[in-house]
């Protein structure tokens, strides 16, 4: 199955040639937009899987387009611009681009482009997940950690008494002692 990318280029002549290149390199085009205004929502629409930005200068209006697609449908942005400017770059890359290109476009790199944005978008959506599965299981600790010092206060146990204590209490429950934590702490007032 072969890609779906959606293209967005002002210039229809440009456009035309672009999306000629990635039909050669057996890509498809799912959707052509003229500019980068209600991207995010044409994103929804259209599931691409892959965002292909060719803009002479794009402005802020686009880095928040792609900073919505990004937060809300994150997908693979490739962005050929004219804009050399290392700030507007760096921006670029936090709003989720995933290749930024200045040299513009030829025929023959489109497919180690389009190759190397998804390699990388994929690297980067897998250290995201890490990222927020340590997120989680470090809020998970601290919840566990306030639970054990309120057995620990209002009970008088020792802390491995107090980590037991909740233990078996989600073995019991068939639940993970981060959410008995939880409920224990959110009873805190009733103790």
């Amino acid at each position: 199955m072969s890609l779906r990318i959606m293209l967005v280029d002002e210039d229809d002549d440009r456009s035309a040639v672009l999306q000629q290149a990635l039909a050669e390199a057996g890509y498809r085009v799912a959707a052509r937009l003229r500019n980068e205004q209600n991207l995010a929502l044409a994103v929804g629409e259209h599931k691409p899987d892959m965002v292909i930005i060719d803009m002479e200068a794009p402005g802020r209006d686009t880095l928040e387009q792609m900073r919505e697609v990004s937060r809300d449908n994150p997908k693979p942005i490739v962005l050929f611009s004219n804009n050399r400017d290392s700030e507007y770059i760096r921006q670029a890359v936090q709003a989720g681009v995933s290749a930024y290109i200045v040299d513009g476009l030829s025929r023959e790199r489109i497919l180690p482009i389009v190759e190397v944005a998804m390699a990388r978008f994929s690297e980067f959506q897998v250290l995201r997940r890490e990222l927020e599965d340590t997120r989680a299981q470090l809020a998970d600790r601290k919840l566990v950690e306030k639970a054990k010092g309120l057995l620990m206060k209002h009970r008088g146990l020792s802390e491995d008494e107090a980590y037991q204590s909740l233990r078996k209490t989600a073995m019991a429950r068939n639940q993970r002692i981060a959410d008995v934590a939880r409920t224990l702490l959110a009873l805190e007032n009733f103790l």
